[in-house]
């Protein structure tokens, strides 16, 4: 048979088949639908012995089935099965946004490069409405949409708008809420869009003084005013020439640089500062907010006709409570990333951890997983993290709260305990990061300066308790 007429089906049937690693297939009731032909040979086992049947009655020490109940992968673990330990995967698949599944892959000779293979038969084996179309879409471009992690159907929507924008010059407004990744998003129409070869420059509306923000965007003349610098100074949009302005926080910006703003969309040139001389420039806009900007024209806070201007194109990006299907890829996703960088063996989430991560809803979004998954990989040394690992408000969402303490003593020993708990979460902090109060803010989610009133609150404690 030519290999070029072979179904999706054939084909994973020959690379299961003549993979040296073994391979397990199992269905969302974690029963066994595929075992290879290595596999089976390691277990002794045939088909008519093991399919259908579920994956704990055939595999020993097997987490499948958990990796089936929570949608998290586990790449790398250990695991003995018939007296041997040996390096194992166990990876969920997804249809329709639920779990359908999960493919366990078992390393006997050591690790090998089985990622590639893993990629491969993941794609393969992936459910879709047609069961033998392997063909990707053509505008999927995997450089651009790499950080932007998840396959729900909400997100799939968004990077489909983001590449038809792309393909335009018009102004884009992206909205949602923060920590949603808008950066993220810009970023890939940008790369995607004819201003690619050009600079992408951002600028945070929020982060700069409005007495600054004007010669800031436009840049100034020598002279322009106290302070200015000798030769003068140019500005985001000169810089962003030929290239993508991104205006992040675009709803804080001032009502008088609105109005600058909107003149350089109509005229396509700008004025520094100082001067009286006009420069034409080619800048592609994209715009970001976490605000409602239609609410804030009806209250005269933002211009109708900027607003009209910025949104020709709206991406408006869903927030993760939303798409809720996402969240077991970007879990894995970050604790694998940071387990790497802090240079520690891959840890996995218990079936209590991971069902709280996943029903928790994540108001900070894609930033507060980022933030929680550094915590966990950074403060919990055992290989597997737990229900008690998790961070308090975490823990406690959709818990009712206890009544209030009646007797004033145990309410104080409640802040005592609070107040020596933090203190020994800091310490440890502080400690895997050799002391490196920036990294260990970071880690933490607080600013460097509340890191350092913390510091100064507990010191003091500590010394009220000697006298």
């Amino acid at each position: 048979m030519n290999g070029d007429n072979f179904s999706c089906s054939e084909l994973l049937e020959i690379i299961l088949d003549n993979t040296y690693e073994g391979v397990v297939v199992v269905n969302k009731e974690a029963k066994i639908t595929k075992m290879n032909r290595a596999y089976k040979n390691f277990l002794g086992v045939k088909d008519k012995d093991i399919i259908g049947q579920p994956v704990t009655n055939i595999i020993e020490n097997t987490r499948m089935h958990i990796a089936v109940q929570t949608g998290i992968a586990e790449r790398e673990k250990i695991q003995e099965i018939q007296g041997q330990k040996m390096v194992v995967h166990r990876i969920p698949m997804f249809q329709n946004n639920e779990v359908c599944g999960a493919i366990g892959i078992n390393i006997f000779e050591g690790v090998s490069d089985l990622y590639q293979i893993l990629d491969n038969v993941s794609k393969l084996v992936r459910p879709s409405n047609s069961p033998d179309r392997c063909d990707e879409d053509p505008d999927e471009s995997p450089l651009t949409f790499e950080p932007i992690i998840g396959e729900s159907n909400l997100l799939v929507e968004c990077k489909s708008m983001a590449r038809r924008a792309a393909k335009t010059k018009a102004t884009v407004l992206i909205t949602g809420e923060s920590g949603t990744g808008k950066e993220l998003f810009a970023k890939a129409i940008y790369q995607l869009s004819s201003f690619a070869d050009g600079p992408f420059t951002s600028v945070n509306c929020a982060a700069i003084p409005e007495n600054l923000l004007e010669s800031e965007l436009f840049g100034y003349e020598e002279g322009a005013f106290t302070g200015a610098k000798r030769n003068g100074k140019i500005g985001k949009f000169e810089q962003a020439d030929n290239g993508t302005l991104f205006l992040d926080e675009i709803g804080d910006m001032p009502i008088h640089m609105q109005t600058k703003i909107l003149r350089v969309l109509q005229e396509k040139e700008i004025e520094k500062v100082g001067s009286n001389k006009k420069k034409k420039i080619n800048v592609r806009i994209i715009a970001a907010t976490n605000q409602n900007l239609e609410q804030m024209v009806n209250k005269g806070t933002f211009r109708k006709d900027l607003y009209y201007r910025l949104n020709v194109i709206n991406l408006n990006i869903p927030p993760i409570r939303e798409r809720k299907a996402d969240l077991p890829i970007l879990i894995t996703h970050y604790l694998n990333k940071f387990c790497k960088e802090y240079g520690f063996l891959t840890k996995s989430l218990t079936q209590p951890a991971a069902e709280k991560l996943i029903s928790y809803h994540w108001p900070g979004n894609v930033r507060e997983i980022i933030n929680v998954s550094e915590r966990l990989v950074t403060l919990v040394e055992d290989d597997m993290i737990h229900f008690d690992d998790l961070p308090d408000d975490i823990k406690q969402y959709g818990f009712r709260k206890p009544p209030l303490l009646a007797d004033a003593h145990r309410s104080l020993d409640f802040k005592k305990d609070k107040l020596e708990n933090e203190k020994a979460m800091i310490e440890t902090v502080l400690g895997r990061v050799n002391g490196n109060k920036s990294k260990a803010a970071a880690i933490l989610g607080i600013h460097r300066s509340t890191l350092y009133k913390k510091l100064k609150r507990h010191d003091d404690y500590v010394e009220k308790r000697r006298h």
